[in-house]
C-alpha cells in the first residue's frame, strides 16, 4: 500500500491525468434496459463516440436516491476522461426515491437480498461488456453512497474486475474478503466526519483489507461529511432535516482526481 501512496503523490502532483478541456469530445448517451428475473432494469451508457478504439468500462452506481440524474451525470464525466461508462439501476421497475424513508426502504430490499443484488450487478457489467467500444479486460466500478457499498462487495466477492472505487460508501459488511480472494484494487474516499460511518467501522475495514490481503488506498477527508461529492447534499440536509449530508467542494474535486490517478495505474 506503501507504493500505491507513492503514485498517487506523483500523478496527482506530478502528471496531467486526462487532459479534459484538451481534448474534442463527442458524448453519446443511450439508455439500455435490462431485466434480472422479472425485474426491468434501466441504465445509461455514455461515452465518447469521436473514436471508435476500444477502451476501459466503468460501472456507475447511485446512491440510494436511486439511478437519478446524479448517477447519470457522473457517467457522461467519465466518457468526457475517455471511458466507457455504464449507469446502472440497483432498484428496477422505475424506482427512485423523493424521501429518505423510501430511499431506506428501496435500498433494505437489495441489501436485505445480497445474492440478488449481486445478480443485478453481474447483469449491469454483462451490459457494459457487451458494447463493442469497451475493452473487457480493463473494467472498474464506483460507487456512492449506497453504491460504494455495492462496488465493495464487488471486489469482497472476486468479482473479476480492476478496480472499484468507493465514495462516501458505507465500509461494513456480512461477507468480509477472504484471503487472497480480492481480484480488484480498491479505493475508499471518505469523509472523515461522516456520522453514518462511525471510527469503529473504519478500523473494522481496514484489518479486513490487511487480513485480506488486498491492494488498497483509504482516504479521509478531515471535518467533511456524508454524501460530500453531491451538490445537492446541502438543499436535501435542510429540506429532510439530516446534518450528516453537506456538500464539499475540495473533497469532491480532489476524490475524483484521487480516481482518475488510480484508473491511470490500474489500466
Amino acid at each position: 500500500m506503501r507504493y500505491l501512496s507513492l503514485f498517487f503523490v506523483l500523478v496527482l502532483f506530478g502528471l496531467d491525468v486526462h487532459a479534459e478541456d484538451s481534448i474534442e469530445t463527442n458524448i453519446i448517451t443511450q439508455e439500455i434496459d435490462y431485466e434480472v428475473g422479472d425485474t426491468k432494469l434501466t441504465g445509461y451508457l455514455a461515452f465518447d463516440a469521436s473514436t471508435d478504439e476500444k477502451r476501459p468500462g466503468v460501472l456507475v452506481v447511485h446512491e440510494w436516491w436511486g439511478h437519478n440524474q446524479y448517477a447519470r451525470t457522473r457517467a457522461e464525466m467519465l466518457a468526457k476522461l475517455g471511458y466507457v461508462a455504464f449507469a446502472v439501476d440497483m432498484y428496477g421497475d422505475g424506482k427512485l426515491a423523493e424521501h429518505p424513508d423510501d430511499a431506506g426502504k428501496f435500498m433494505q430490499e437489495v441489501t436485505s437480498n445480497i445474492s440478488l443484488a449481486e445478480k443485478r450487478m453481474e447483469a449491469a457489467l454483462d451490459v457494459l461488456h457487451q458494447q463493442p467500444v469497451v475493452d473487457t479486460s480493463k473494467t472498474a466500478a464506483i460507487g456512492y453512497c449506497f453504491g460504494g457499498a455495492m462496488v465493495l462487495h464487488m471486489a469482497r466477492i472476486g468479482t473479476d474486475i480492476d478496480g472499484v472505487v468507493s465514495f462516501h460508501g458505507s465500509l461494513s459488511t456480512e461477507n468480509p474478503a477472504q484471503k487472497d480472494a480480492v481480484k480488484a484494487r480498491v479505493l475508499v474516499l471518505h469523509g472523515d466526519a461522516d456520522p453514518f460511518i462511525p471510527k469503529e467501522q473504519v478500523d473494522a475495514f481496514k484489518e479486513e483489507m490487511q487480513n485480506a490481503g488486498v491492494s488498497y488506498e483509504f482516504v479521509a477527508y478531515p471535518n467533511v461529511k456524508h454524501s460530500f461529492t453531491n451538490p445537492q447534499a446541502d438543499e436535501f440536509s435542510e429540506k429532510f432535516d439530516l446534518p450528516a449530508l453537506e456538500y464539499d467542494q475540495h473533497a469532491d474535486e480532489d476524490s475524483w482526481r484521487r480516481m482518475q490517478a488510480f484508473f491511470e495505474w490500474i489500466f
